[in-house]
């Protein structure tokens, strides 16, 4: 039954969203493996749904970038309609609609992606690392909330569902729910411009140039180049043109006839916290982050492309070196990017 639902709603062109609130809010990460004392995250927590559900792709992006918290580490709240927290079954329907779901940038893109991995792994313990390598050591350092920590477990990330499968495919709900899917979820790690050679003929070779395989890309860039304008826009400028050569297919959203392009979502990066480093405070604290992140939001119009801004959402959250949001800004983060794509032919 499960899976006929699946096979039908994949038909559609998202989940439809004027009843999704009507069922009592619940925690959807108390299923989750891990879950408990040890690891007690709740998605209320982070996100208390309230308000109707935003309609349409645009008033959902607006929402989501200019909502806030009342208090350190409140629930995040969307600034005039309401985004949609989904459950991993659902999840795991948005993501099926594409052949590949493609995230490139930094580390803010690989902690979305480790993020989206504790949904469709529905493990609040390891859904973000590879565990399945892990020693004892290991296992106590990147657990539950410290997946996330840079500095212990940034190379344990998860880069891509083919890992997964390969590796751990028991733990990914997604295929055991929903036998054909087949979403290449993955990142690439292209963290500064220029663009070296290397990493340029590998997200090359990551897209799939069949154009009847829909795709969709998120891109993440900034700290890298120091907030420089100049040098984002010609990151993004080369990546948007290598997706458009391999895809041979417009990256440009919005308009009537949308529908064939393929969609692209700029996200700017986190807000600065109390532990940046002081070398950083000027040029990367949070008045250089917010005149990036409103010229960025410019300049991703003027290209036709959608953005996301996640200053609002990160200025009372926990920050683990200054620069890195926790588990609970990640899965925030990951649902944001979900919502996105459930809305993109509307």
């Amino acid at each position: 039954m499960v899976i006929l639902y699946y096979l039908l709603s994949r038909k559609k062109s998202r989940i439809p969203t004027s009843d999704i609130w009507a069922r009592e809010p619940t925690n959807t990460l108390r299923q989750y493996k891990h879950y408990g004392r040890e690891c007690n995250v709740s998605s209320l927590d982070i996100h208390l749904p309230a308000g109707s559900v935003c309609s349409d792709k645009n008033s959902m992006l607006t929402a989501m970038s200019s909502g806030g918290r009342a208090g350190k580490d409140a629930p995040y709240t969307p600034r005039g309609c309401n985004m949609q927290w989904f459950s991993s079954w659902e999840a795991c329907d948005i993501l099926g609609r594409y052949s590949q779901v493609i995230l490139v940038g930094d580390s803010m893109l690989r902690h979305i992606i480790g993020a989206l991995n504790i949904v469709i792994r529905e493990d609040v313990g390891y859904g973000a690392v590879t565990n399945w390598n892990f020693d004892e050591e290991e296992k106590r350092k990147c657990f539950c909330n410290k997946q996330f920590d840079v500095r212990d477990c940034s190379v344990q990330g998860i880069f891509s569902t083919a890992d997964v499968i390969e590796h751990d495919p028991v733990s990914l709900t997604c295929t055991r729910w929903m036998p054909e899917w087949d979403t290449d979820l993955r990142i690439e790690q292209i963290v500064r411009y220029p663009i070296p050679e290397e990493e340029h003929r590998r997200l090359e070779k990551a897209i799939d140039p069949n154009p009847l395989q829909r795709k969709a890309f998120v891109l993440g860039h900034g700290l890298w180049n120091n907030l420089e304008i100049d040098q984002s826009l010609s990151w993004l400028d080369l990546v948007l043109d290598t997706i458009e050569s391999k895809t041979r297919a417009s990256t440009r959203q919005r308009g009537p006839n949308s529908k064939g392009n393929v969609p692209v979502l700029l996200v700017t990066p986190n807000a600065a916290g109390d532990k940046k480093p002081d070398e950083w405070i000027v040029s990367q604290g949070n008045k250089a982050l917010v005149k990036f992140e409103h010229e960025m939001a410019v300049e991703a119009a003027k290209r036709e492309i959608d953005h996301l801004g996640t200053w609002n959402m990160s200025i009372q959250a926990t920050l683990y070196d200054g620069v890195h949001m926790d588990m609970r800004g990640n899965l925030l983060k990951a649902q944001m990017v979900l919502n996105w794509l459930n809305l993109l032919d509307r």
